[in-house]
């Protein structure tokens, strides 16, 4: 066979990918920036040109900033003790003396493989008032005088979320930081402990800085995944709370377009989320140059 009939094999292989790609991905993209600009009747598939109104209207609510808010809070909240968790575990997970180290990753991997739906239920009856696993279990040994109500404590709301997405994915940034570890030549600590540097010198001021582009991996995708959080706010507490502290981004788009039916102004939702997304990302990419070119200067 050759080459030009090869290749005509081939692109015939990867037309369905691209067929598919292009009606179920790119086609609803741009079909959805065309919503955002009408009044959408799902009913009557009426479309009524409306301009900027939607996004006017988005810009204008309350309720959409609010959830902008209590987005970056509970991403705040979850991905400090994260990386502190992953950052610390990995490092002593990496030290020879360490026994049954795979098994432990292998735990700690664990909950990021159970969805964020069961996640979601599981930590409403960990936390539920006034019979919650948590209330029972404090209560009963005298830390609370009275069943604590989680769901309708603003901060404890959006702690108990932080909690629960911290506690599913911290061993899944494990898994980047160990092999960001194993990246390292063993050279370079023997190197250092020639020169007489301690545990703490050699982990400060080499391994730190050699992780940092796996941290800058990590604090991208965090950054991206963290402010899409919808699944464990969605069935946290059943859904709501009265103040609608665990109301995220993407849920009160999800709220707009499909329980609303205002699938134009969830639309225009949409895209604006996915424009402060791309603007925390850009944020954290420019910071981690600017501190890399600062310590170069320095050097």
């Amino acid at each position: 066979m050759n080459i030009k009939r090869r290749q005509k094999w081939a692109y015939l292989f990867i037309i369905p990918f691209f067929a598919s790609f292009l009606t179920f991905s790119i086609y609803p993209i741009f079909y959805s920036l065309y919503i955002s600009f009408h009044d959408y009747n799902p009913l009557t598939l009426a479309m009524k040109p409306v301009g900027w109104s939607n996004y006017a209207r988005l810009f204008a609510s309350d309720y959409f900033w609010s959830s902008v808010l209590n987005t970056i809070e509970i991403w705040l909240i979850s991905i400090i003790p994260q990386l502190i968790i992953a950052l610390t575990l990995s490092l002593i997970l990496n030290e020879r003396w360490v026994k049954g180290k795979n098994a432990l990753r292998s735990i700690y991997y664990f909950p990021n493989l159970i969805t964020p739906i069961t996640i979601g239920m599981l930590f409403t009856l960990l936390f539920g008032y006034p019979g919650g696993a948590i209330n029972n279990l404090f209560t009963s040994l005298g830390i609370f005088n009275q069943a604590v109500d989680f769901k309708n404590t603003t901060w404890l709301a959006k702690t108990v979320g932080g909690i629960a997405i911290c506690w599913q994915n911290f061993g899944y940034n494990i898994i980047f930081i160990t092999a960001g570890l194993h990246s390292i030549s063993t050279d370079v600590y023997e190197a250092a402990e020639v020169d007489g540097a301690n545990a703490w010198q050699r982990t400060t001021k080499i391994t730190m800085p050699l992780l940092r582009p796996i941290m800058l991996y990590i604090m991208i995708t965090s950054i991206i995944g963290g402010l899409q959080i919808f699944d464990i706010p969605k069935m946290l507490f059943g859904g709501a709370t009265d103040s609608y502290a665990t109301r995220t981004m993407v849920l009160y788009m999800y709220e707009s377009a499909f329980e609303n039916w205002q699938f134009g102004y969830g639309a225009a939702a949409a895209y604006t989320i996915a424009l402060i997304i791309g603007a925390f990302s850009l944020i954290s990419i420019l910071f981690n140059a600017f501190q890399g070119r600062g310590r170069k200067e320095a050097a």
